[in-house]
């Protein structure tokens, strides 16, 4: 009798492995909204200086992606892993170490390098163990496992914080970063030993560079798509990887722990949303398209509550808030079987990160352009925090209207 583990078993330690890798990513994506008053004191930054270092992890994350696709396509998605795992490690060392904005700046720099190619090479990887039908429930799947970083991001760190401090706190995340970077390297395999689908030779033969992106530049559907990502994104992480932590304690008067527990609420929302939104897309709107926009706007209508009526709002209904906001972000994951269903497998790899360019550019540029209008209305007050959410929120609400005109893109469930 065979001792070899079946298919199944090995898709699942596949995806275990993956998906701690993916947490950690998620973890230094939002984390500094629950520790941006001790950075601040820290190292002595302004509100300015703060939405600057909250943005560089994602403009680089984002200007990476564009030589990362061809690479993943290239040389393989678990060596770009690795590699990148280690430049991470790395840049959370520098990051825990900083004596100033310098030496934050460079470890946040190295973190966005380093954690840039991680969510769409492990999709360029899904594209050969699960077929197209499995992508979107398998792509969710994924990203409510990231979101358990997202989750530890919130609450739990900053307990951790107020008992390690946040040097040491993110002293053994990166540590951590670096055992599951050398789990990666040893455990993962690109392709399974037989392929699941028949693909044809146009479809296998890999594109050049200039060619790949050539067939993505043409599809005017890509730029629709790419305009309604950069501000789904935009908008959560406004609230959750920066701004949301601090109009929480400045304008509602809530504590560190407290303003915590409410954005962990919206990664649980994120949670479960991203492990049923492929069943929504399946059996109610059976369409990735559809799912998306009914999504986006419900959040778009969520938003505005930062614009005047979310401090009218009693105390004991924040939560169900921005549980609400998790569950309408989830609709984004969309994006990728959307993507994935667009282009040959060859070139998964580049279309992905070409997309999410847009997507961490979102997050960027919101992160960044907040910090600036706060700044102009002299700091933390209600007028400057509503003047900054404004901007996401409109961006998010223009690009809805304009995907009404994008290429529809059904589930293929009969």
């Amino acid at each position: 009798m065979s001792n070899k583990p079946s298919f199944a078993t090995l898709r699942w330690r596949l995806f275990g492995t993956l998906a701690l890798m993916y947490i950690l990513v998620y973890f230094y994506r939002v984390s500094l909204a629950v520790v941006s008053g001790d950075v601040s004191r820290d190292l002595d930054l302004t509100p300015e200086q703060l939405g600057t270092l909250a943005g560089v992890l994602f403009y680089v994350y984002a200007v990476a992606q564009i030589p990362l696709g061809p690479l993943i396509d290239r040389i393989g998605p678990r060596l770009v892993i690795s590699g990148c795992g280690l430049l991470t490690t790395l840049g959370g060392l520098l990051f825990a170490k900083a004596n100033g904005l310098a030496g934050a700046m460079a470890g946040r720099v190295l973190i966005g390098i380093g954690t840039a190619a991680v969510l769409m090479a492990t999709f360029t990887i899904f594209s050969h163990w699960y077929s197209r039908q499995e992508f979107g429930r398998i792509s969710g799947l994924m990203v409510a496992a990231g979101n358990l970083g997202n989750l530890a991001g919130t609450a739990p760190l900053a307990l951790a914080v107020g008992w390690l401090g946040w040097r040491d706190a993110f002293l053994i995340i990166a540590l951590l970063q670096g055992l599951v970077t050398l789990l990666i390297f040893l455990k993962v395999q690109d392709r399974p030993p037989q392929p699941l689908e028949p693909e044809s030779g146009e479809q296998l033969e890999k594109p050049g560079i200039l060619a790949a992106w050539g067939v993505l530049g043409r599809d005017r559907s890509f730029w629709l798509l790419a305009a309604i990502a950069f501000c789904w994104y935009g908008n959560y992480l406004a609230v959750q990887g920066l701004w949301g932590g601090p109009f929480l304690m400045e304008v509602l008067g809530l504590s560190r722990d407290s303003a915590g527990r409410m954005l962990m609420w919206t990664s649980i929302g994120f949670i479960i949303g991203s492990m049923v939104t492929d069943r929504i897309a399946q059996n109610l709107f059976r369409s990735y398209s559809r799912t998306l926009l009914a999504g986006q706007f419900g959040l778009a209508l969520l938003m505005t509550g930062f614009l005047g009526w979310l401090p009218l709002l009693p105390t004991w209904c924040l939560g169900f808030y921005f549980l609400a906001i998790g569950l309408t972000v989830s609709s984004g994951v969309m994006i990728y079987p959307i993507i994935r269903a667009s282009i040959p497998v060859a070139m998964v790899g580049t279309g992905l990160t070409s997309l999410n360019f847009f997507v961490l550019m979102g997050a960027a540029v919101a992160q960044q352009g907040m910090g600036l209008v706060i700044a102009r209305y002299g700091g933390y007050c209600l007028e400057g925090f509503r003047a900054a959410f404004s901007l996401p929120v409109a961006g998010l609400l223009l690009t809805c209207l304009l995907f009404c005109f994008a290429r529809p893109c059904p589930t293929g469930k009969p």
